[in-house]
């Protein structure tokens, strides 16, 4: 993909040098547990008054061991040069979606609003709650944020086989894909269907038409791909099916636990993108589930 020398996203946030403790709550909880059924009644009876000592000496502060809120420190980060690269392609990868959707929002007599999006290291504190790097890149609707820690791409790389700089574009098209149906209410509707027993096809289906918006925006960025561009998409869409990680992780295949979609599938709907470029041609919600 030809990015180097193009506009970057202002809207970026650089969080690698954040470090979240987490806080005491569960941590004392099971504290009291254990000394409780050690020693008993009289044994909390003695952790709290020395726990009451050491808060009037200053030695201990309460809210850390009691509130249960995590605690955000700066620390100074300092990236390979291999990961910088990263870090800009990203910036530029988020401004090509920012033309995309602002353009294709004016078609349709709405505007965009552009998301901001968080890179982040290990774990990173959300509006949806806490974020963790082994829960690969995530749209927050709360605060209409991506999250992702840029070590995911060397797993997208190594253990999906999916190499190449248009895949890991493709993998935030995605995300932002979902801001997209979070603006246009979609996102809503399917998550007030949560606790229901098809919910997880009512989240296929979202996913489905997150590929698709990916898809869409690939077909408005043609001038800038490379050979086998297309290709290094395709091969992610198809790493990150439902049927192909099941398989992976555990041996089978379990289609009702599927949430995003089998590799065909999503293969499928992000070529469809591809192919119209029209934001209008990806219904994923009214074709019976049987045809997605």
């Amino acid at each position: 993909m030809k990015w180097k020398g193009r506009r970057s996203s202002s809207n970026v946030d650089d969080a690698r040098g954040r470090r979240i403790s987490a806080g005491g709550g569960a941590g004392a909880g099971m504290l009291i547990n254990l000394v409780g059924r050690t020693f008993g009644l009289k044994g909390i009876i003695v952790m709290v008054v020395v726990g009451f000592l050491l808060w009037q000496f200053g030695l201990v502060d309460p809210a850390q061991i009691i509130g249960g809120k995590p605690t955000v420190s700066e620390v100074e980060y300092q990236a390979t040069a291999e990961e910088q690269e990263r870090f800009d392609f990203i910036t530029v990868v988020l401004a090509d979606t920012e033309d995309v959707w602002n353009a294709e929002f004016r078609k349709h007599g709405r505007q965009y609003e552009e998301p901001q999006l968080t890179i982040f290291k290990g774990r990173v504190n959300t509006a949806c709650g806490m974020g963790e790097a082994a829960m690969g890149p995530f749209y927050c609707p709360g605060d209409k944020r991506i999250y992702i820690d840029l070590d995911f791409y060397d797993e997208l790389a190594q253990a999906f086989n999916a190499p190449g700089d248009f895949a890991q574009a493709y993998v935030i098209a995605h995300e932002v894909g979902h801001h997209v149906q979070n603006l246009l209410g979609t996102s809503g509707q399917v998550q007030a269907k949560r606790g229901q027993s098809d919910f997880n096809e009512w989240s296929v289906r979202l996913e489905l038409q997150a590929d698709f918006l990916a898809g869409v925006w690939a077909n408005q960025n043609r001038n800038y791909l490379d050979r086998g561009d297309i290709e290094e998409a395709m091969r992610a869409a198809n790493a990150i099916g439902d049927d192909t990680i099941q398989k992976r992780t555990q041996g089978r295949v379990v289609p009702h636990a599927f949430t995003h979609g089998t590799s065909e599938q999503r293969t499928r709907w992000f070529n469809q993108g591809l192919q119209t470029g029209d934001m209008t041609q990806g219904d994923t919600f009214s074709m019976p589930y049987d045809q997605l």
